[in-house]
């Protein structure tokens, strides 16, 4: 797959232009069939990851060295954008794997990469983030979940909610506080897994959207691992997942810039189609304008998105940080926002129609909500800009 050096910071390279067609391809062929099924029945996608998997789609990310494809941050962006294009839900696949163990390979061991990430990339296991609380949201340092040394073993106890793929996932991510004392210097990162003993889940949340992406809690009892999982030194947890954070923000927004792509591409061909007065409704000014503004704002969030995945790659790659965290947080505010106006129109477009089950835009501007949400509320990212100011 393409590599830092073969795209610059805005334009993508015919490689990334290749592997796009080829995403595309896939998930109007074996995805969108199943979009509207998916969301109604609020069922996990196993179609999404029956198909990204057999394309070694479903965890590009990972390093050619632990078995992946080796992927660049833009053309992780790429496919999952344009899953997202027919379906939020499975595009949560790709962008979950990457989120959950990208704490690995920033600060994992060289054991636990081989360990992890090599069933990983095979497909044979999912991975998922735990670092949200009921009581520790937009203010994760005050998670509660501790983990309790024991000889050559770390004792879990607490509750992680709002934990993407939850019950799906094999393995987990866990931040919890090893020094309560040192507030977030005293949290630290662990690979939890599900056949672990004490490890349960509970009840889907009914949600607004990305129904067919389980979020559940997540509940620790007495949960006993060897020590060597934990990811980076005692201490480390909370700097790791921040620095995760300021990556896969990026992932979200490429969510969003699909889900606000494939709103309008529908939006576009219905007001060709609808005629009213005697012509086609795309033949009014007023439409025009509307597609016209949406067609920007997407335009204008993929520039920023991709230019965010550039620096997220080269500082993969050893370089300076370049900005990243303000340009993460900018990437996924900006998305998420012209996603939600995007998708607004796009049901205001189609009119009655719009508004029912029977049309995807409805189902578009539900699970573009999410987008504004998760990974760090947009107020939050606005007040991460302002302190990283480039």
């Amino acid at each position: 797959m393409a590599g830092a050096a073969e795209f610059d910071l805005y334009r993508p390279s015919e490689e990334h232009d290749m592997l796009r067609d080829s995403v595309r391809s896939l998930a109007e062929a074996k995805i969108a069939p199943f979009a509207a099924e998916v969301d109604e029945e609020g069922r996990f996608p196993q179609e999404a990851l029956d198909a990204l998997v057999a394309n070694d789609l479903h965890a590009v990310h990972v390093p050619e060295s632990y078995g992946g494809a080796g992927a660049d941050a833009l053309a992780t962006c790429i496919v999952i954008e344009e899953v997202a294009r027919v379906c939020a839900s499975s595009s949560l696949i790709p962008a979950v794997n990457k989120l959950g163990s990208l704490p690995v390979v920033l600060s994992g061991s060289e054991e636990l990469k081989k360990k992890y990430l090599g069933p990983l990339a095979k497909g044979d296991a999912m991975f998922s983030y735990c670092l949200s609380e009921p009581d520790a949201g937009s203010d994760a340092a005050g998670m509660k979940t501790r983990a309790v040394r024991d000889g050559d073993y770390w004792v879990l106890n607490g509750v992680k909610r709002w934990i993407t793929n939850a019950g799906v996932s094999d393995y987990y991510t866990v931040m919890a506080v090893t020094d309560p004392e040192k507030r977030s210097k005293g949290i630290s990162a662990f690979v939890v897994e599900k056949g672990d003993e004490g490890v349960s889940f509970g009840a889907p949340e009914k949600k607004l959207g990305i129904k067919g992406s389980p979020t559940r809690e997540v509940y620790f009892d007495n949960v006993r691992i060897p020590a060597d999982r934990m990811i980076g030194e005692e201490g480390t947890g909370f700097a790791t997942a921040m620095k995760t954070l300021d990556h896969t923000r990026i992932t979200i927004a490429a969510q969003a810039l699909g889900i606000a792509q494939g709103a309008l591409d529908y939006a576009k061909g219905y007001v060709q189609e609808r005629k009213q007065f005697g012509k086609p409704i795309g033949d009014f000014q007023g439409v025009q304008f509307m597609l016209a503004d949406m067609a920007m704002k997407i335009e204008a969030a993929r520039q920023l998105t991709y230019a965010a995945a550039a620096k997220s790659e080269r500082v993969s790659a050893g370089g300076a940080h370049e900005d990243l965290t303000f340009f993460g947080a900018a990437a996924k505010c900006y998305a998420s926002d012209a996603a939600m106006e995007v998708t607004t129109d796009a049901v205001q477009l189609l009119g009655g129609y719009g508004y029912t089950r029977d049309y995807p835009v409805e189902r578009m501007m539900r699970d573009a909500k999410i987008t504004q949400i998760y990974e760090g509320t947009n107020q939050v990212q606005r007040i991460v800009m302002a302190r990283n100011l480039p």
